[in-house]
Order: C-alpha cells, then structure tokens, then sequence
C-alpha cells in the first residue's frame, strides 16, 4: 500500500509510502492519494489532516520512470478539466492538488519535496519543515511541466518575482530559505516535523469548527477578487457561525473562560 492513513482523534495523518524510490508519485499512487483525502473530507470526526513521507523523505515528485514508459503521459491527459466547469473535478496527476477541501491540512516536510512533491507540500494550508528538508524545481532539468499548481500557488506565497526565479531555474529551496521567503511556516529539528505538525494540528482541532472553517475559505477566496466583493463575500461566509458558534463562545468568555488572551482553558 503506497499511502496510509492513521487517525488520532480528531487528527488525521496521510502518509506516502513508496520509500524504494522517495515517496515519488506514480499514477496508482496518486488515485490513493485522492481518495485518502476525500475521504477525510467525508468523515465528520476529522477535523484537521497531517500529510507527510515515510522514511525521511517528503516527495520526490512524479514517478519518472512511469513517464518515461508511456504511462504518466496517458494518465496526464486523461485528467482534463470538465468542460464548463462542471464537478467533479478530476485529480491532478501527483492526486489531490486540485482538491478545494473544506478543513485545514498540514504538511510535515522531512527531507525531499521536490518538483511535484512541492506542489503537493503548496497544495497544503501550511508547511513544518525539519531543518535539513528542501523544496526545488527539479523536473526543470527533464522538461516536465508543473500541472499540479505550482506556478499558481507558489507566487501567490512567495511574490511573482521570486517564483520565477525559483521554477526556472529549478534549484534546491533549504528550508531556512523557504521559512525567511514564507514558503513554508515553521522549520524543526531533523525528524521531528511530523510531530510539530500533529500538535498543531491538535491545537487546530480544539476550536470551534464552522467559524475556523468559514475563515479559512475566506482567506482563499479572496485571492482576486476586488476589495468589496472580498468583504462582502467573508461577512456572507461568516454570517451563519454569529448564532451557530459565536453567541455561546461568548458565553463561555463571559463566564470567564479566556481572558487575557489565554489559550488554554476555552
């Protein structure tokens, strides 16, 4: 089995398992890839994903050698987008990255997430990366195209300018660099991103769901979108959670719990 699922309460983690060759994408892969996180997405007492490797590695992007033999060409062009729009929308060729999921996933980066296996790691809401971990461009080097939102996501986070510079000329991304860029949220010790991305993914879990998810969509609509369209969009995403959530979280700050910024006791 080439991906796992494991679930610790409310916190599911989607590990990628093909340790032979980096945890590289190959079209199996990537239809369980999908169908993990759809899965997620379905189940009602999963409310934050961790995606990450297995054995030291985050992605080393599409599986090449499946390229080379005829096979992710086939795949890729089977994966068009539906004409008008229309649902569902198909995989991307490394699985999920066109997934518009409506809770938070996390990425745990350890080692390699390169050329597709950045994307994968862009695709997600943010990224722990250990110390010694890199992203890069490297399909560069073979003429393999990025069709998995990497020229979409990446100058969204980094500025245009930046992002050229990095997906053209393909080279290694530290995770120093990737944190001082705001490509990636959080840089860890080796070995211990999985770890820092399920304590956040933890802490995530505890608040109150249909406000942070409401906010969360927000944040991403508004990515063109004028000014008062984005206003008005957030106060209409935002509205149903006033009697749903927000009247009896304020209750309970009311009743004491909360104050003076307290994070602990809500």
């Amino acid at each position: 089995m080439a991906v796992i699922s494991e679930r610790s309460g409310p916190v599911t983690t989607i590990l990628l398992h093909r340790p032979e060759v980096k945890n590289a994408v190959d079209p199996a892969t990537a239809r369980e890839l999908y169908s993990a996180f759809l899965a997620f997405e379905a189940e009602p007492e999963a409310k934050v994903a961790v995606f990450c490797g297995t054995q030291g590695s985050f992605c080393a992007g599409y599986d090449l050698t499946t390229l080379a033999a005829g096979e992710g060409a086939a795949w890729a062009e089977a994966l068009r987008f539906p004409e008008g729009g229309g649902e569902p929308v198909p995989p991307g060729p490394m699985g999920p990255s066109r997934l518009e999921l409506s809770k938070p996933v996390i990425a745990a980066v350890e080692g390699p997430a390169v050329a597709g296996g950045t994307e994968l790691a862009l695709w997600c809401d943010f990224r722990v990366m250990a110390e010694d971990a890199f992203f890069g461009i490297y399909c560069r080097r073979w003429g393999v195209p990025l069709l998995d939102g990497g020229t979409v996501r990446l100058p969204r986070l980094v500025g245009l300018g930046r992002a050229l510079e990095i997906i053209l000329t393909g080279r290694k991304v530290p995770a120093d660099e990737a944190l001082r860029i705001g490509m990636c949220e959080y840089v860890v010790p080796h070995g211990a991103a999985r770890a820092k991305a399920e304590a956040l993914a933890h802490e995530i879990a505890r608040f109150p769901q249909a406000c942070l998810r409401a906010d969360r969509a927000s944040a991403y609509r508004q990515h063109g979108l004028k000014l008062g369209e984005a206003l008005r969009a957030e106060y209409a995403g935002g509205l149903p959670v006033i009697r749903r959530e927000a009247v009896t979280g304020a209750a309970r700050f009311a009743g004491g719990r909360g104050r003076h910024g307290d994070f602990g006791d809500i």
